[in-house]
C-alpha cells in the first residue's frame, strides 16, 4: 500500500511541472507577454531554468503534502478542495504580494489576469491529482 501511495506521489510531483509549465510559458511569454511586460512583471529577460526548478520544487511539495489531507471526501472532490486551497494560497502570495510589493500599472487587470491563470493552473492539477489518486481510500473486498 505504502508502494501504491509512493508512486502517486511521483507522478502527482511529474504532473504539476507537466502542467504548470507549458501552461506558464504560453500565458505569460505568449498569449499576453505585451501585457505583462506593461504590468513591470518582468525585469529583464525571464530565467526559464530557475522557474522550471521552482515549478519542480513546488510540485514535489504538493505531491508529497496531497495525502495527508484528509478534507471529507475522496477522489475528485478531495482533489479539487486541495487544489482550491492551494491555489488560494499562491493566490496571496504571488498576486496580491506583488501588488502589495510594488507599484503595479493596471493593478486591477493584473489580478483578474493572474487569478485567472492560477484558476487554470490549479484546476488542471487538481484534475491531474483526481485522476492520479483515484481510488485512494476505498477498499477492496476479495472473496475468501
Amino acid at each position: 500500500m505504502r508502494h501504491d501511495i509512493l508512486k502517486q506521489q511521483l507522478f502527482a510531483a511529474a504532473a504539476y511541472p507537466l502542467i504548470v509549465f507549458p501552461l506558464a510559458i504560453i500565458w505569460h511569454l505568449g498569449l499576453f507577454k505585451d501585457r505583462y511586460m506593461t504590468f513591470g512583471y518582468f525585469e529583464g529577460e525571464p530565467n526559464i531554468a530557475i522557474g522550471l526548478a521552482s515549478m519542480v520544487i513546488q510540485g514535489a511539495v504538493l505531491a508529497a503534502i496531497y495525502p495527508m489531507f484528509r478534507l471529507g471526501r475522496e477522489g475528485y472532490g478531495k482533489a479539487i478542495k486541495f487544489a482550491g486551497l492551494l491555489g488560494l494560497f499562491f493566490w496571496t502570495s504571488h498576486v496580491l504580494a506583488l501588488v502589495a510589493k510594488q507599484n503595479v500599472p493596471q493593478a486591477g487587470t493584473f489580478i483578474l489576469m493572474e487569478t485567472a491563470y492560477l484558476g487554470l493552473q490549479f484546476g488542471l492539477f487538481a484534475l491531474a491529482l483526481g485522476y492520479i489518486f483515484r481510488g485512494e481510500g476505498q477498499t477492496s473486498i476479495t472473496p475468501a
